[in-house]
């Protein structure tokens, strides 16, 4: 157990593991009567174990949120099964089927047509969230491990007048390491510009401990001033519109234990090879927006080298623990990721909802899953 600060409140979790306690913890919990959540998923996690455990969990919560926003990425013949799962939790719920073609034809109209992925179903949901309550939850779907007092946990910080409040847990399952994105490139290429550049962006990137983490919590106001990247890149995309926003006296992050999710393949585009671009071109997108000028030609062998070094101490530390270990395919990884790191392309985030096109109340109606297929009860969407 350790107690160390970050240069953001960091919230450990001291006790049993069942989150705030005392006024604190009462507050986060009525709190949850005032906030959204956000669960965005795609056609794999349609009646899987982990997202059936996130939305059981969810219905603990008492009392029971606002709403229960998931954004869904999935084909026609699909969004019938899923909305009837979905609505058969007793969940204030409300599907938005980011793959209607109305949805499509209205970001077309406003100039926002192109590439999609987890960031632009997130977008899609926060200003409807941001519209239903005061605070906005975001949590991933494949979390196996997830529980309902992460919500309070996430909340607590909002209760003390925090703008911002990120989830941070440990990636140990089956005897090893993972969150390897995370150990593997955020970590070693944050350290890398971090010798090189005293700007307080790469500072604030750097006092998260699990930066990748996709939980989250923020005011309603700060939702609606998010920019996220289309895909991949949502969390830092995220993280720099915070330090934007809340900077580091409005910024907390939060102890959620020990997390065990579903997995990726490393390499490939789908994998988290592909993945490793687009957090790169987050990353640098926003230090570059931050005043940060990083030497290219160089960054690739420089961010090797302290990956290298990472490589050497996560050896260690898994040997420390009796944990399986294998330095060869970490280094594998290392030279897979480095290819992701170039000077970012065009921006293509999604505008603040502040400065939307057009009204969240449009793309709840776009993304209705009956207007295309008609499936169920109308009475919950």
């Amino acid at each position: 157990m350790e107690y160390v600060q970050e240069r953001i409140a960091t919230l450990h979790e001291f006790g049993d593991g069942d989150g705030p306690s005392g006024d604190l913890g009462n507050e986060a919990a009525a709190a949850v009567a005032e906030t959204a959540v956000v669960v965005p998923m795609t056609a794999r996690e349609y009646d899987r174990p982990a997202a059936e455990r996130v939305l059981r969990e969810l219905e603990r919560l008492e009392p029971a949120p606002a709403a229960v926003f998931v954004p869904v990425r999935a084909d026609p013949d699909q969004i019938g099964p899923f909305r009837e799962w979905l609505t058969s939790f007793a969940l204030p719920m409300r599907v938005l089927w980011c793959s209607a073609s109305d949805v499509d034809a209205l970001l077309a109209d406003a100039g926002l047509g192109g590439d999609f992925g987890k960031g632009r179903d997130v977008w899609l949901a926060l200003g409807p969230a941001a519209d239903s309550a005061d605070a906005v939850v975001v949590h991933d779907a494949d979390v196996r491990s997830y529980e309902s007092d992460h919500v309070h946990r996430l909340l607590a910080p909002l209760t003390m007048d925090f703008d911002f409040s990120k989830g941070y847990y440990a990636r140990v399952e089956r005897d090893r390491l993972y969150g390897r994105l995370c150990r593997l490139f955020y970590e070693p290429l944050v350290r890398t510009l971090a010798d090189a550049h005293d700007e307080p962006i790469v500072d604030y990137l750097r006092a998260f401990r699990y930066a990748l983490a996709g939980e989250f919590a923020a005011t309603a106001d700060l939702a609606r001033r998010l920019r996220p990247p289309r895909a991949w890149g949502l969390e830092v995309g995220t993280l720099g519109d915070a330090f934007a926003v809340a900077g580091f006296g409005g910024t907390a992050q939060v102890d959620l234990g020990t997390h065990e999710h579903d997995h990726r393949t490393v390499a490939g585009e789908t994998g988290l090879e592909g993945m490793s671009r687009e957090v790169a071109a987050a990353l640098l997108g926003v230090i570059e927006e931050h005043g940060v000028d990083p030497e290219y030609e160089t960054l690739p062998e420089r961010y090797r080298a302290v990956g290298e070094t990472l490589i050497r101490q996560y050896r260690v530390d898994a040997a420390f623990n009796g944990l399986e270990y294998d330095p060869a395919g970490e280094r594998d990884q290392l030279a897979r990721y480095a290819t992701s790191i170039a000077p970012p392309e065009d921006d293509t985030r999604l505008p603040r909802w502040t400065d939307a096109p057009f009204d969240p109340t449009e793309v709840v109606e776009a993304a209705r899953p009956w207007r295309e297929r008609r499936v169920g009860s109308r009475s919950q969407d």
